[in-house]
């Protein structure tokens, strides 16, 4: 019997007699085999790079002496400030930069760079510290003004340096103005495990936020500081803004869509938004305190920012339902020259933030030595933005230099979360 023939094998009937010789016709070349298409890399989010950026201004011009110009931050127009905005943004680019690290590299590796950057942000905190202190104490020094240190907090360090020093590298001892960075750190020293439930279920990571929350105000929980009082923002609570932002870029914007672009919202938000504002005017206009119900401030206060107030948390829900809104991811404002400089300072915010430390004290020093007057506080506050805009612009620049020579640029997205890392 003939063995049957596979499919894997051409049968070949050979001829007895061969008459002539028969040219062999050679197959044509192989192809090169077409290299894999490259995902496009995602268009970057322009808004949060905006807020950001707008968030680190208003934090500068709130931290020097209040004036006229202090009544452009939202901060007089509610309950809320720029502080809920950083928080959030900060928690939304963390999850996007560093979910998609989890997911295409595994628990171990993003992890390993999320401790990275969490270095980063405690190492520029220790830096911003020591010049902060050399600002404060020069100053100090330089005009015989010792209310330069007491009104900084640094009062303490100058009595016990060797103690104060310790305390500040654990992070419990922090002059004026330099809250926000040790909350950061611990929010992103906490984000692997964070992302690790996220990823698994979205919606038992904000659980277990809001959980925590909660257990704070019942249980008044909080981490101390030197020498005396509790952290200015509790990371206990704080997180749930954090976590929320993280919920959001995991997937939760895309669940809330509807939600947003619901009427009854809109309305929900504005009306909210608006009796936010007329309770921000009692605080400034005595004659409008009595206006109140009483059983409602007996309700109401105090509205609690170390621990993140409700009423503040929800004043921020209604400006961010509103601005997402009418404010499109394509709204072509966005590549505007006018909005520019707030969008650099966005996207390179750990050094931006920095440097509007620094700058606020130095404008304190200058409106406290020459003039306190509406127009030496618009002209400091004016350099100081000025200042901070060219320093992202320099930024920029050299990032973009950089990635012409063969460096790959980081993520996106990232700056603070740390893409780059």
């Amino acid at each position: 019997m003939t063995p049957a023939s596979s499919v894997a094998e051409p049968v070949v009937e050979a001829s007895p007699v061969v008459l002539e010789p028969q040219t062999e016709v050679a197959p044509p070349p192989a192809a090169p085999p077409k290299p894999a298409p490259r995902k496009p890399a995602p268009k970057r989010e322009l808004r949060l790079d905006l807020f950001r950026g707008l968030a680190l201004w208003l934090i500068f011009i709130d931290h020097l002496p209040a004036n006229v110009l202090t009544w452009l931050t939202i901060r007089n127009y509610g309950f809320s400030d720029a502080t809920e905005i950083f928080i959030f943004i900060s928690g939304y680019t963390a999850a996007f930069v560093y979910g998609r690290a989890m997911r295409d590299q595994g628990f171990v590796v993003a992890s390993a760079r999320i401790m990275k950057r969490v270095w980063q942000i405690y190492v520029a905190h220790v830096f911003l510290f020591t010049i902060f202190l050399a600002e404060i104490s020069y100053v100090a020094t330089s005009f015989q003004n010792p209310l330069y240190t007491e009104e900084m907090g640094i009062l303490d360090f100058l009595k016990q340096p060797d103690v104060t020093i310790v305390q500040a590298l654990l992070l419990r001892f922090r002059p004026v103005n330099m809250d926000v960075l040790p909350l950061y750190i611990v929010l992103m020293f906490f984000l692997p495990a964070i992302l690790w439930i996220t990823r698994r279920s979205p919606d038992i990571a904000l659980a277990l936020a809001t959980a925590l929350y909660a257990a704070t105000w019942q249980f008044d929980l909080h981490l101390t500081a030197y020498p005396s009082g509790v952290w200015a923002f509790n990371p206990y609570a704080w997180q749930l803004l954090f976590v929320f932002g993280v919920w959001c870029a995991m997937g939760g914007a895309q669940r809330l869509a509807r939600v947003l672009a619901s009427p009854i919202t809109l309305w929900v938000s504005a009306a909210y938004l608006l009796a936010a504002f007329f309770v921000t005017l009692t605080w400034h206009m005595p004659q409008l305190f009595h206006t109140l119900p009483k059983w409602l401030e007996q309700w109401m206060y105090p509205i609690d920012k170390p621990n993140l107030d409700v009423l503040r948390f929800a004043h921020f829900l209604a400006l961010a339902a509103i601005t997402v809104r009418f404010l499109h991811r394509d709204w072509r404002g966005l590549n505007s020259i006018w909005l520019r400089p707030l969008i650099l300072c966005g996207q390179h915010s750990l050094e931006i933030f920095c440097i509007g430390i620094f700058l606020a004290f130095a404008g304190y020093f200058v409106l406290a030595e020459i003039s306190g007057g509406a127009v030496m506080h618009f002209f400091v506050s004016l350099t100081g933005v000025v200042i901070m805009s060219a320093a992202a612009w320099l930024f920029s620049w050299y990032k973009n230099e950089v990635a012409k020579g063969g460096t790959p640029k980081g993520s996106p997205d990232a700056d603070l979360a740390g893409g780059d890392a």
